[in-house]
């Protein structure tokens, strides 16, 4: 394969994803988080193409790829089986971040002989606790509301949303119910998998709510390592856009896992 990249379309449910590979070595498809284009994760994705052959795409009213009728759980993983299913590569490495590892585990889990082994960046996590109960529902519609704004900045782009605030919020609250059952995934799953996981989440504040938020997600980790104990762990001091701000420290990590 090419170290070059090659892009191509991918047309389902009537949506175009738009798909890039390039790189050399063991595949690997690499699967973003919501609100993240693949111009987002240039940097991470020329690291691991050093490595591997990557193929990654943009989620449905994402950068590249067009808009949706439907932003569900169940639509994102569908768009993911579909580039699985147009490849010629045998048991890719999945890695996925957010909502990516959760697609990611959930696909594994559907098909526990199609893949290699998985890395979960910051997602696909058994929280004790839901991020979003009633009491932070006004907080969050308002956070939803905000991030119009970046929208309408990036609108032309191949770093656009097309998700309205109202798609945002729904798909978090689903992602909520997803993770409430995700330890069922991952006991159907026995490829090995590496977390790679942010120490602060929900960023540095010292406000109740934001420590809170942290010690959740990491208790959420220890949950899910108590669970499947041959699962590996690596942290790294960052929030939860890792995949941006620390691409070299997870591109090694990559390269160092053993699969």
């Amino acid at each position: 394969m090419s170290t070059e990249d090659s892009p191509f379309t991918i047309h389902r449910d009537g949506v175009t994803i738009q798909v890039s590979r390039g790189g050399r070595g063991r595949p690997l498809v690499l699967c973003p988080g919501l609100l993240t284009t693949q111009a987002d994760l240039r940097e991470l994705i020329e690291l691991l193409r050093r490595d591997h052959d990557v193929v990654t795409f943009d989620l449905r009213g994402h950068g590249l790829s067009s808009s949706a009728d439907r932003y569900s759980f169940e639509a994102f993983l569908g768009d993911f089986g579909a580039v699985l299913a147009e490849l010629d590569v045998h048991a890719p490495l999945l890695v996925g971040h957010s909502l990516g590892a959760d697609l990611a585990v959930h696909y594994a889990a559907g098909h526990p002989d199609a893949v290699s082994g998985l890395v979960l960046i910051d997602g696909a996590n058994p929280v004790p606790e839901p991020f979003l109960t009633e009491a932070e529902l006004p907080e969050f519609r308002a956070m939803a509301e905000g991030l119009r704004h970046e929208f309408e900045r990036a609108a032309g782009t191949e770093r656009q949303v097309l998700l309205a605030p109202q798609d945002f919020l729904d798909l978090n609250l689903e992602i909520e119910t997803v993770r409430s059952g995700i330890l069922d995934r991952y006991r159907k799953i026995d490829r090995p998998i590496h977390l790679i996981m942010s120490t602060s989440m929900a960023g540095d504040g010292e406000d109740g709510r934001t420590r809170w938020r942290n010690e959740n997600w990491r208790a959420g980790v220890e949950r899910l390592v108590r669970e499947r104990p041959h699962l590996t762990t690596s942290w790294l001091d960052a929030d939860h856009r890792l995949v941006v701000t620390h691409a070299r420290d997870i591109a090694r990590l990559i390269r160092e896992a053993t699969f």
